[in-house]
């Protein structure tokens, strides 16, 4: 038995220590990203590692918030993503509900549904379609194209087909409408479920990229994510920013590296302060949607 005891000890301490190391793995993007943002380009230059920085340097976050560009796409980002993810979760949610109330035709709907789960129409005939209903260079272009995602809608099925038939059958008996079932008894019901892909639907339309290269063309109209590349990779950041005069910078711009750094961590701060207020309903709405049945 103490054998035993001494085993399991021995086994959960390496898994804290892998755990740890894992997690050390992971922070240490972060840490950089956040130490090269803070830090001048001649310390991060000299320094091979850098973690924290030595002196406090502002310059990056008033370059890029003194540019009407950066501060622009993250207003474009926040419309898309809220806009984007109430009207995903309004389609997938009462798609989701008429399939499970077996209407007719059912079958035929849930095929259609797999079928773009397995299958995609690629790039052009994605591009075309977009053009021709007219959202080429709008910001719906960002938000109808795959309003709906067949694994999410799938799985609020099932969590909608688990709910007690009694209650739904109650509310018939009382005078309630479909409508009415679903705006007061389904709904409320599933807002675990709701708030874990709603997070998902969240978090695809802060990261789109592709969708914003591909349909807008304005500049101004260009998603956090699209200034980012233009920052990061093509190291565009004067023209693309291009702020207003700052005398504390005269006419010496920060650096290409450091400004993608303080951009980087600028555009991945607000989905992690989402993220642990969500949590508990993701972990708990997944499961039910999946495990149940």
């Amino acid at each position: 038995m103490n054998h035993s005891s001494v085993s399991d000890k021995i086994v959960d301490a390496v898994n804290a220590v892998l755990l740890a190391a894992v997690a050390l793995v992971m922070l240490f993007p972060f840490f950089y990203i956040f130490a090269v943002s803070f830090s001048s380009y001649e310390e991060y230059v000299q320094s091979e590692l850098l973690l924290w920085p030595k002196h406090w340097v502002l310059d990056s976050y008033r370059y890029i918030f003194g540019s009407n560009a950066f501060v622009r796409s993250l207003g474009v980002t926040v419309f898309v993503t809220i806009a984007g993810t109430l009207f995903n979760l309004l389609l997938t949610s009462t798609m989701a509900y008429a399939l499970s109330r077996g209407i007719w035709g059912q079958k035929t709907f849930l095929v259609m549904v797999l079928f773009t789960f397995i299958f995609s129409a690629g790039i052009i005939p994605s591009y075309l379609v977009v053009k021709a209903t007219g959202l080429l260079d709008t910001y719906w272009s960002l938000i109808v194209p795959g309003a709906i995602s067949s694994f999410n809608l799938i799985v609020i099925r099932q969590f909608f087909q688990n709910i007690p038939h009694e209650l739904q059958e109650a509310a018939l008996i009382d005078g309630a409408n479909d409508l009415r079932i679903f705006t007061r008894i389904v709904l409320p019901l599933s807002k675990p479920a709701l708030a874990a892909f709603g997070l998902f639907y969240a978090v695809g339309h802060w990261n789109t990229y592709f969708g914003a290269i591909l349909y807008i063309s304005d500049p101004k109209k260009w998603t956090v994510q699209v200034v980012l590349r233009q920052i990061v990779i093509l190291e565009e950041a004067a023209t693309t920013l291009n702020p207003a005069k700052d005398a504390m910078l005269g006419a010496n711009p920060p650096p290409p590296e450091t400004i993608g750094m303080a951009a980087i961590l600028l555009a991945t701060l607000p989905i992690l302060i989402v993220y642990p207020f969500l949590q508990k309903h993701f972990a708990k709405g997944v499961m039910l949607g999946s495990v149940k049945g």
